[in-house]
């Protein structure tokens, strides 16, 4: 499958993403395109790249001043402190504005660059290299940016869009299954919230993405991104419509808080949790019916994926998160801001189903029992 390229129109800035096999090879000729000026680029790169790809990208960048900056990738990483660190390796340097910093790895990595280059010099060119399932069909588009803190995640951060992203898919070669089925979460989301006949789609053929065919892969990584930008391009600063994007997420980011980012569960495991019981509380509030729930339920049977959910089935589990929901970034007041799902490929609004504290401990025990 030749390499396929998506074209992202936002209000300030414009970028292109490059999806498909071998498209790291596009990097060089890329960066004279969008980032002319450029001399330094500084590349904050996950220990976990095999070292053939850092190879790879120091030959073809060979013509510029490269500083590599090793970034171990864990939500414990993901500090103010470690951005503290990079800008004053940067700063060091003496990289201006006109240089480059280029984010290789997943969502986490991304996320660490990206804010970075935010806030270094108010702002320097940046180029997100996703190597990750997960960031390649979800943290990679959209320019959101940021740290944890103790009081939750993602809550320090800023919008901040690339200059170019590319999606690489002969990095997924080298992951382990969990780390596919990661990805996996938001390609479903993407689906449940926005395209029937994608969902029907991942009903045929989440079997060949779990075996990391490039095809399907690459089908599955574009009709995610185009989803995602759909949602980004009419409200690029989060404070409406895409929220709907975070479908799933309040618990699944309460699950992860919870467990204190535990490596035993991924992201995406927390998010696959999280969309299975925001679909049983649409079912408990009468925003869909038991045939919706049972078709979404079924794709995860069929794939093997109840384990991210059966904990919270077999006893009074939800009620221990909700302690850790009330940090989340849609909240706006004292109530929980939930995205509910009425069918698939439609969600409710942001700000429609808002649930007080008290009322989700009563609503905790018919998740679970439901």
């Amino acid at each position: 499958m030749k390499t396929q390229v998506i074209k992202f129109k936002g209000l300030n800035q414009n970028y292109s993403i490059f999806i498909g096999n071998n498209t790291l090879n596009l990097l060089p000729k890329k960066i004279k395109e969008v980032c002319p000026k450029t001399k330094k680029i500084a590349i904050i790169a996950d220990t976990k790249i095999p070292k053939k790809f850092i190879k790879k990208i120091k030959i073809k960048l060979k013509n510029f001043e490269l500083l590599i900056l090793p970034f171990t990738a864990g939500e414990k990483n993901k500090s103010i402190k470690k951005v503290s660190f990079y800008l004053n390796k940067l700063l060091i340097k003496n990289l201006n504005r006109s240089d480059l910093i280029i984010s290789l790895g997943g969502g986490i990595t991304g996320d660490v660059a990206g804010f970075t280059a935010s806030i270094f010099k108010r702002g320097i060119n940046f180029i997100n290299i996703p190597t990750t399932l997960l960031a390649q069909v979800d943290s990679a588009i959209g320019g959101k940016t940021g740290v944890n803190s103790n009081q939750g995640k993602n809550l320090i951060g800023s919008f901040y869009q690339p200059k170019l992203v590319i999606s690489d898919t002969s990095f997924l070669n080298s992951l382990p299954k969990k780390e596919i089925i990661c990805g996996y979460a938001e390609i479903l989301k993407h689906s449940l919230i926005k395209d029937k006949n994608f969902f029907n789609w991942l009903k045929k053929n989440t079997k060949k993405i779990f075996l990391k065919k490039t095809k399907e892969l690459t089908y599955a990584i574009k009709k995610s991104c185009l989803i995602k930008m759909h949602f980004v391009s009419k409200d690029v600063n989060e404070k409406n419509l895409r929220m709907i994007l975070n479908f799933g997420h309040t618990f699944a980011h309460a699950i992860e808080v919870k467990n204190n980012y535990s490596k035993k569960i991924t992201h995406g495991e927390a998010v696959l949790s999280g969309m299975i019981l925001a679909t049983k509380l649409s079912l408990i509030k009468k925003v869909c019916n038991t045939k919706i729930y049972n078709e979404i339920k079924q794709i995860y049977e069929k794939n093997n994926l109840s384990y991210t959910y059966e904990k919270y089935f077999k006893s009074n589990s939800v009620s221990g998160l909700i302690p850790h929901l009330k940090n989340d970034k849609k909240n706006n007041d004292e109530k929980i801001n939930f995205i509910l799902i009425k069918k698939i490929g439609k969600t409710t609004l942001p700000n429609k189903h808002k649930i007080s504290i008290n009322n989700l401990r009563k609503l905790s025990l018919s998740i679970s029992r439901y």
